[in-house]
């Protein structure tokens, strides 16, 4: 071994105990009669002193290393006289005897530390450096952290880890997939799984009634902070259970891996219907950490003469408590945030409650200061309180109204990040209607069981059927989603049919599921957690990136290997390809 400790180690109980300690350098300080190398491990910091008047020969040799250099280095552990209560091993260092450089290193692009100089597509290319941070080593402590703690649950509740196939079949619904030419079959293609899915639903059939896997799955679609191209999930079904079965157990591993990770009891898990959610806060991933619901304005808005209001098909309002006080810029400043491409609002009315009889508003011309006082106090606005109004067509309102309630939630500091709250958002609509398409298509996935008091509505009405779903909201991240399945060939052919599938195109991409359906498939269901986003919000940080030790950027790119990138001529004609060349 070239150490005998690690640099994260060394306490005043080691005083006196000669050491070797192998690491980076991450700086050095020449004080003349005196050296000072910090030396690196992924474990921590330990201080190296070498004293010109001890040993001057070694003292000059300890000059040459530079910013992360290799070395090897024995010594004496002695208490440190200038303590250093930041580090762990502050209160020692080690007095050198022996110095070897393992090897030597070009100085990096960017500052090996926490606050580093290096950005974001710099890092990206140095990754392998980027890695060496403690901040960033300490997000893949996290992530090993949780899937330690996922697999201790998962084996104590009964379920199997079970592995299942990398290279499967296309199917056209959902987000794209990545595919993957054979050579052995010509003009065929695997692709990569978007989810184990039907596998999973297959090993419920075999008997295998609690299953599990913490898997790579891969969709080429666009990227966002919390997507990539490749992603893991914490893949789970059971056999024999019904939807509370399933909130329950889950419910369970959730609290269990933020008590084991982050040291955190999360309190007991609400439960929300689509319908509310959307009603209240305009999303199906509602942050919950706060209030600010929505207010139905239509009764005070209508009938005064603006136009604006008038034709709109809703009126919605959120109340920001104590923020009547907000400035005109500070007012503009938000309708301008509204009006962004990313909102599409096209203004934003306000009413200022500054106390009884005391009104102040952007559309005064139009409303009379009592019917404005009449209208704060019919939405439970007290004085002090500030009342934001958009308005137009029901879904575009939701969805602006829901953004802007989540900037007003940052803005007044109300979305603590040390605030965890769950919530279950449960009955979501089976179907989804494409005006485009002119058809419907399954909300979650094809597998979806409707709720069995609504399977009757998939004769003549589809688009009124519930889905037997249930999604796991925290803090309005969608941290894993599932449903009850279909297990009985009948209804999953007459969900084909309901989604445009012919018998044909069903049987040949799906009757592998259809036909095990006849060999005696149990009732089953399951979940999937999104691991990435879980690491991310256990950690406190926006992006998943932080916790993925090799991640892609926004443009699916691996800019530190170069990847995607074009093949050999000669790999092409194996795998019976051509690469159209512009004339």
């Amino acid at each position: 071994m070239h150490r005998t400790h690690t640099c994260g180690e060394l306490r005043l109980t080691h005083v006196g105990t000669e050491i070797t300690l192998a690491g980076w350098v991450q700086r050095s300080r020449d004080l003349g009669g005196m050296t000072f190398i910090d030396l690196r491990d992924r474990y921590g910091i330990t201080q190296l002193v070498f004293n010109m008047d001890d040993d001057a020969e070694l003292c000059e040799k300890a000059r040459t290393p530079g910013r992360e250099f290799v070395i090897k280095v024995t010594g004496t552990v002695r208490e440190r006289s200038n303590k250093n209560p930041k580090m762990p091993t502050g209160d020692v260092e080690v007095k050198a005897k022996t110095l070897e450089v393992l090897n030597s290193s070009k100085t990096p692009p960017f500052t090996i530390e926490d606050d580093t100089d290096g950005g974001d597509e710099l890092r990206m290319q140095y990754r392998y450096l980027d890695l060496r941070r403690h901040n960033v080593q300490e997000k893949l402590i996290l992530r090993h952290k949780l899937a330690i703690a996922t697999r201790s649950f998962m084996d104590e509740a009964g379920f199997l880890e079970i592995e299942t196939p990398y290279l499967i079949k296309s199917t056209p619904e959902g987000a794209r997939d990545f595919v993957v030419p054979s050579r052995m079959n010509p003009g065929e293609f695997y692709a990569l799984p978007q989810s184990p899915q039907t596998f999973k639903q297959l090993l419920m059939v075999s008997g295998y009634d609690k299953y599990f896997q913490i898997v790579r799955c891969f969709r080429d679609e666009d990227l966002r902070a919390d997507r990539q191209p490749e992603f893991t999930q914490i893949d789970c079904e059971m056999a024999f259970v019904e939807q509370e079965d399933i909130l329950t157990i889950f419910s369970a591993l959730t609290k269990h891996l933020f008590r084991k990770v982050i040291d955190v009891n999360l309190p007991d898990f609400r439960r929300m219907d689509y319908a509310t959610a959307m009603e209240k806060y305009g999303s199906d991933k509602p942050d919950i950490r706060f209030g600010m619901e929505f207010k139905d304005c239509d009764a005070f808005a209508k009938g005064h003469g603006f136009n604006v209001f008038d034709t709109a098909e809703a009126v919605l309002g959120i109340v920001a408590t104590g923020c009547a006080e907000y400035s005109r810029k500070q007012l503009d400043a938000l309708t301008e945030w509204v009006k962004r491409p990313q909102i599409g609002a096209k203004g934003l009315v306000y009413i200022k409650y500054l106390g009884e009889s005391s009104v102040k508003s952007s559309v005064d011309k139009f409303y009379s200061p009592e019917v404005l006082e009449m209208w704060c106090k019919g939405v439970g606005a007290k004085p002090g309180d500030l009342l934001l109004v958009l308005s137009g067509d029901l879904d575009a309102v939701r969805k602006q109204l829901g953004e802007l309630r989540l900037h007003m939630g940052r803005e007044l500091d109300l979305r603590d990040p040390k605030v965890f709250a769950p919530l279950w958002v449960v009955d979501f609509p089976l179907l989804e209607w494409d005006e485009g398409e002119g058809r419907h298509f399954a909300m979650h996935h094809p597998f979806t069981s409707p709720k069995p008091e609504d399977v009757h509505l998939l004769e003549n009405e589809p688009g009124k059927a519930r889905a037997n779903a249930y999604d796991l909201v925290i803090n309005g991240v969608e941290i894993g989603g599932g449903s009850i399945r279909i297990h009985d060939r009948a209804l999953q052919s007459q969900m084909f049919d309901i989604l445009g599938f012919t018998k044909e195109e069903a049987q040949a991409q799906f009757g592998f599921l259809m036909n095990a359906f006849e060999y005696g498939a149990p009732p089953h269901g399951g979940i999937a957690f999104g691991f990435d986003r879980l690491c991310s919000l256990l950690g406190g940080s926006e992006s998943i990136r932080d916790y993925i030790a090799f991640p892609k950027n926004n443009s699916g790119r691996d800019v530190m290997i170069d990847a995607p990138a074009p093949i050999d001529e000669k790999q092409l004609e194996e795998l019976a390809l051509r690469i159209r060349k512009d004339s």
